[in-house]
């Protein structure tokens, strides 16, 4: 890029974003207004398929911490509120709900406090879950009730339940269509097959859903290992310092940037994904 960018009009920002995977940083940059001004934005992924008009899940992450009273387990359990039995109830009432849920729905957690000796009764206990959703409007109600769930667990075990929202929002990604074919046909350029993104299933978050409904974006993947090897395993650590992966981040850098050079040569090109965001938008 460095070589061609005096002959095109318009400018290119390498924007870091730490965070991604916890404290939503891109959310904060759109915030920030660090996307002011942008006409489009990409970045990569690597993933054991080669995708690219590729969403994700809307989501939000929920701390629930349940109060109770501490007593003696044997001697003297009925003086006792157990906070720990609010939190397996909360776990039993969400598996109770999901039958009830969307396909695109997913809602997972684990205990992060649950009591500290066998024989005293809690009197603290929480639990962290992830609630995620394709859809952003629907979000809120999904969240309620998964709240309603810890709720109930309050009033049957007797104990005090606090619901906390965290500040890490992770709007759905909506890929700029338009955008996204202009990458594809570069990475078939470059001699990169693609695979068909499946409609459901196999979603996760990112905050590159933020910004894509700030801006046209798209968040596509390459593929730098089989397909057998997944995501956040230590096979796919393996993979991501392979030569392979050392290809693959070439083959995405080069696509990258041809797409820059194709929006920054044509104007045409450039209001056609400008047009797809604005009226893809109309819809929300």
């Amino acid at each position: 890029m460095t070589e061609v960018i005096s002959h095109l009009k318009g400018t290119i920002q390498v924007i870091g974003t730490p965070a991604e995977e916890s404290g939503c940083g891109k959310k904060i940059l759109v915030e920030k207004g660090i996307f002011s001004g942008v006409d489009a934005a990409m970045m990569v992924h690597p993933s054991n398929r080669t995708l690219v008009a590729r969403g994700s899940l809307a989501s939000q992450l929920v701390e629930v911490k349940f109060y109770g009273k501490a007593a003696h387990a044997a001697a003297y359990p009925e003086n006792g509120i157990n906070a720990l039995d609010g939190v397996i109830e909360t776990f039993n009432n969400i598996n109770a709900l999901r039958q009830h849920l969307p396909s695109d729905v997913r809602i997972h957690g684990i205990i992060t406090h649950g009591g500290t000796r066998t024989n005293i009764v809690p009197d603290f206990a929480a639990a962290r879950f992830q609630v995620r959703t394709a859809d952003d409007e629907y979000l809120d109600q999904l969240l309620q009730k998964v709240e309603n769930c810890a709720r109930a667990a309050a009033l049957a075990t007797g104990a005090t339940v606090e619901f906390v929202l965290s500040n890490s929002l992770y709007q759905a990604m909506r890929p700029n269509r338009a955008l996204a074919e202009l990458f594809a046909a570069n990475l078939r350029h470059l001699g990169e097959k693609l695979d068909e993104p499946p409609q459901t299933g196999t979603m996760g978050s990112t905050d590159m859903g933020n910004v894509s409904q700030a801006v046209p974006a798209i968040h596509p993947y390459i593929a730098i290992c089989p397909k057998e090897v997944v995501a956040h395993s230590p096979q796919f650590a393996e993979a991501a310092i392979s030569d392979r992966a050392d290809r693959a981040l070439i083959t995405a850098a080069k696509a990258l940037a041809m797409t820059a050079v194709d929006l920054l040569s044509n104007a045409a090109v450039m209001s056609r994904v400008q047009q797809e965001f604005k009226s893809h938008h109309q819809k929300y």
